[in-house]
């Protein structure tokens, strides 16, 4: 596989990122699962759940922000695990940061950003309106917008976690990955593909909200209806013109698709059989290789656990079923 000058250029930036946030950020473990599977087989999870953060987001947040001058302020918009990564990286790098959340955004998450010493704005609608704000906001007022996923810089700081893995498990064969606006797929799968060609980078979307996966098949960014999912890290639409689809429609060997009742049987195997909670956008890439696994067999494949920053109350009703 030939792999384009962007792909090629992203795997070089996440070695630059690597030099730059190695001391900010925690070399995941890569765990073997305890499930029951041929000895021919191997099942290894890569646990960015134990991130400092809880995600894998902090890698990015910290490749941007230590590009950035000290004196540039900051804003972004996120409830979730990119507005907690970009506090800590903010508070690591000592840049003024203001993170745009939605009115409805749980208390538990706003008071974890505001820790960081974050200075928080709650705006009317969801979090889409959020976002559009952000970015209204650093046009008019000189701030730098950060993007969760459609920024190189984001994107090479996710790459660290394939330079973790080459380095971890010299041979995979498979290796399985939430998608949601794309950041992770592209990095890690840049890194991957220039390493490994005939690794196969599985990318794996909610059938609730596939926005990438659909504007994968399309060529080109489409809109999408998006239902409620547990794997909510993932769920969203894609920008215009982001960065990470060409990436993603290259490196990117195929999509499986998971259904909720999927999703919600990976975390209750992750949790009395793996001994781990996650997020359900962790999960579901557990949930895609269980669908097919007789088709993995013989093989070395790894789940990259994305997160674990879950919701208590969504939670625990699932796994107690058990």
């Amino acid at each position: 596989m030939q792999l384009s000058e962007v792909a090629v250029e992203l795997n070089s930036q996440s070695k630059d990122a690597m030099n730059r946030i190695h001391s900010s950020i925690f070399k995941t473990p890569c765990l073997p699962s305890r499930l029951k599977l041929p000895s021919s087989t191997k099942l290894w999870l890569k646990t960015e759940n134990f991130q400092y953060t809880g995600s894998f987001k902090l890698r990015g947040a910290m490749s941007k922000l230590t590009n950035l001058e000290k004196d540039a302020p900051v804003i972004t918009a996120s409830s979730g695990n990119h507005g907690i990564a970009c506090s800590l990286a903010a508070m690591t790098t000592g840049h003024k940061l203001t993170v745009v959340l939605p009115e409805n955004v749980s208390k538990a998450k706003l008071a974890k950003i505001e820790s960081y010493g974050t200075k928080t704005l709650l705006h009317a609608g969801d979090s889409g309106q959020a976002e559009k704000h952000a970015r209204s906001l650093a046009k008019n007022n000189d701030y730098v917008y950060v993007s969760p996923y459609n920024d190189s810089l984001i994107i090479a700081g996710q790459g660290t976690i394939g330079l973790e893995l080459t380095q971890q498990i010299p041979q995979i064969d498979n290796i399985f990955i939430s998608m949601g606006g794309g950041g992770l797929i592209s990095g890690v799968g840049s890194v991957i593909k220039t390493f490994s060609p005939k690794t196969n980078i599985i990318g794996v979307s909610a059938v609730n909200s596939a926005a990438l996966a659909a504007s994968m098949q399309a060529g080109k960014i489409v809109t999408t209806e998006h239902k409620e999912t547990l794997a909510d890290g993932c769920a969203g639409g894609v920008d215009e013109n982001s960065l990470t689809l060409p990436i993603a429609m290259e490196v990117v060997d195929r999509v499986i698709y998971c259904s909720e009742k999927q999703i919600e049987n990976a975390l209750q195997i992750l949790a009395w059989d793996e001994k781990i909670l996650v997020e359900g956008a962790a999960a579901m890439a557990l949930a895609a290789f269980l669908s097919e696994k007789e088709s993995f067999f013989g093989k070395c494949n790894v789940i990259l656990l994305c997160g674990g920053n879950f919701d208590r109350d969504v939670i625990w009703p699932i796994i107690k079923k058990t």
